[in-house]
């Protein structure tokens, strides 16, 4: 680092430059073009996360009591009104169930299908766009290193093309892409990660619930009538 001198009455004095802070704006814009893909995947891995996480809290919830009327209406003939109210909850779980009363009279086996077909069906309708946040978490770093060696090979160019004494400022601009970008795939990377398993942590006990909930609706079918 340079000391300026300064001069007061017979006494010189040292005094340190001041170092200027880049804000976050230059800090991007110094880290190259790479740095545009990271943002778009930044925005477009936020956008997934939440509106999966919407979609997947909005399944999960379910009446308490949806199973115990569905079995009361099935018990006493109340088809349509059983029909009705899987209409009315308007969830994975009511669907599976409503196939499931539509083939009554069928082979149990039969029923038992339906619900199942029902049931992967819906859970691959909630998986969508967990592969492309997948890919993301495992992209973006890549790009970032990706930088890194274009701002090295910069870094490394520009040493060559110097004359004379080579300083900081010549290796800078190299330095600024490989060690920007690194960081900047990084911060997409790693939330991208955790929240795509955070969300097939949500969808696993989604699964989990319709196993029981369809286990619960064969019980019923199973259930011998009073007479």
């Amino acid at each position: 680092m340079n000391i300026l001198l300064q001069v007061t009455g017979n006494a010189t004095v040292a005094v340190a430059p001041q170092i200027e802070k880049m804000s976050l704006g230059e800090l991007f814009l110094a880290g190259g073009w790479l740095m545009w893909p990271l943002l778009a995947l930044g925005a477009t891995a936020v956008f997934v996360f939440v509106e999966r996480y919407v979609a997947i809290r909005r399944a999960s919830t379910i009446e308490s009591t949806f199973m115990n009327r569905i079995r009361d209406y099935i018990l006493d003939g109340k088809i349509a009104i059983a029909i009705d109210l899987c209409h009315r909850s308007n969830s994975p779980v009511a669907r599976m169930i409503e196939k499931g009363v539509e083939r009554l009279g069928r082979p149990l086996a039969d029923v038992q299908n339906s619900i199942e077909n029902v049931a992967n069906v819906e859970v691959s309708k909630l998986e969508n766009g967990l592969p492309f946040l997948a890919t993301i978490a495992g992209g973006a770093p890549m790009i970032g290193f990706l930088g890194t060696v274009l701002g090295m090979v910069q870094a490394f160019m520009n040493m060559s093309q110097a004359s004379g004494s080579i300083d900081m400022t010549i290796l800078s601009s190299g330095m600024y892409i490989a060690m920007i970008t690194t960081v900047g795939g990084l911060i997409v990377g790693i939330p991208a990660y955790f929240g795509y398993n955070y969300l097939v942590t949500r969808i696993e006990r989604l699964v989990f619930r319709l196993e029981s909930h369809s286990i619960a609706f064969m019980d019923i079918l199973n259930q011998p009538v009073s007479k």
